[in-house]
């Protein structure tokens, strides 16, 4: 199985890790596309004043230019590290033993603006950018990733696909036909039993849902195995419409 997460746009600063790698990160075929957008928004960064503008940066957000601007130098640390915000506090990684975040590392990736999907355990730096934004120099970035990462995700050869992003990051690479996969709403039960989208609690739920998978690690290939493995642990999964699976929060 291979869980697709969304990113969060607040981010742990500083860390340990040598300055990004593009070449190292898992899915390599998205090389260009990364070196693309990093380049461009490095580029990007030279003027602050368009840098805001381009990127919807107010007052106080200025700070986030410098970042963008020493992509290339800044320390790095795990993705699921970097990332903060309800969902990645609900997942809490940091708090897993090892073995749970080896999981993660193998099938959870993360899918960012700047450097499409990446694993979980991979290095990346700080940065500000968001999933409708056009860089400078390069077409809209659903131009940029989307095929990319749709034949991204089709060389990786998943068994199955659980779609926990919002619907602007699948925009961004849609989970190939060929492989089988659910994308993932969180819903309430209304009076009548007719199913409700959640918004407040719907990040919670996503990151509470991964960090059961992995202290579970189940070995999940489908959409009925991940369906009994939930049901065997008390959470509460059905169909929705096609292709979607409803999780009750």
């Amino acid at each position: 199985m291979l869980i697709l997460l969304p990113p969060s746009e607040t981010k742990r600063p500083g860390g340990r890790g040598r300055p990004l790698d593009l070449g190292g990160l898992t899915m390599p075929s998205l090389a260009p596309q990364r070196a693309a957008v990093v380049d461009a928004l490095v580029a990007l960064s030279a003027d602050e004043a368009e840098a805001a503008r381009v990127l919807k940066l107010g007052p106080t957000q200025l700070g986030e230019v410098a970042v963008n601007a020493a992509l290339r130098e800044a320390p790095t640390m795990p993705a699921v590290d970097r990332y903060t915000g309800v969902l990645f506090d609900a997942l809490d990684a940091a708090s897993l033993p090892a073995v749970s975040r080896r999981w993660l590392g193998a099938h959870v990736r993360v899918h960012s603006a700047p450097f499409g999907p990446v694993g979980a355990l991979d290095p990346i730096p700080s940065y500000r950018l968001g999933a409708s934004a056009t860089l400078p120099g390069l077409a809209s970035l659903k131009k940029v990733w989307a095929d990319a990462v749709t034949a991204a995700l089709a060389e990786e050869r998943p068994r199955f696909v659980l779609d926990l992003r919002s619907e602007a990051y699948v925009a961004l690479g849609p989970v190939p036909a060929s492989v089988r996969s659910a994308y993932v709403r969180v819903v309430s039960e209304s009076e009548g039993g007719a199913a409700r989208a959640l918004n407040h609690f719907n990040k919670h739920a996503k990151g509470a849902l991964v960090r059961r998978l992995a202290e579970d690690r189940p070995r999940v290939n489908s959409l009925a195995g991940f369906v009994s493995w939930a049901d065997a642990g008390g959470l509460r999964v059905r169909a929705g419409k096609s292709g979607e699976l409803e999780l009750f929060a």
